[in-house]
């Protein structure tokens, strides 16, 4: 049995098919795409995916566990879900909110948090760590998303 993991941010749930490989590759390369087919492989290769967030928004990520054929939903009945950001500078980890759903979850960093990471005015404010870790069964813990959280300033409605 195989998967695949599609990830997309701020609620783009686009799904690409044979029939718009040039939309599929952009997708791929830009937003984080991994496929492994046994899995008995659970925590090799995680996707490692770059997630811009502005300063004061709610941010939205949601991650898609896909059969090899990429239109099946993957069976995740049973799985638990934890995902986290770390803040280098302030040394903080923050616990992000997950929903999950058949064959996806939904990762948000609510708009008080963010307003959190990092002060001032800039186009690039701060940089966090985060991951999605995933408990599959009782021996096996998986970490299939890994990532930088960039931070944006936000002028409009902003706050120093």
């Amino acid at each position: 049995m195989c998967y695949n993991i599609f990830a997309s941010i701020q609620d783009v749930s686009l799904i690409p098919t044979a029939l718009d490989a040039s939309f599929f590759y952009f997708w791929w390369y830009n937003l984080g795409t991994m496929a492994s087919c046994d899995p008995q492989i659970f925590g090799a290769d995680p996707a490692n995916i770059t997630w811009q967030v502005v300063r004061g928004d709610t941010a939205e990520l949601r991650v898609e566990f896909y059969e090899n054929d990429e239109a099946t939903a993957y069976d995740t009945t049973g799985w638990t879900y934890e995902a986290s950001a770390y803040d280098y500078k302030a040394e903080v980890t923050d616990e992000l909110e997950v929903t999950a759903a058949d064959g996806y979850v939904t990762i948000v960093a609510p708009a008080d948090l963010t307003q959190q990471w990092a002060t001032g005015y800039g186009s690039k404010l701060a940089e966090l760590a985060f991951d999605l870790q995933v408990t599959v069964d009782a021996d096996t813990v998986w970490t299939p998303v890994i990532g930088t959280i960039v931070v944006l300033g936000d002028v409009t409605g902003g706050s120093l």
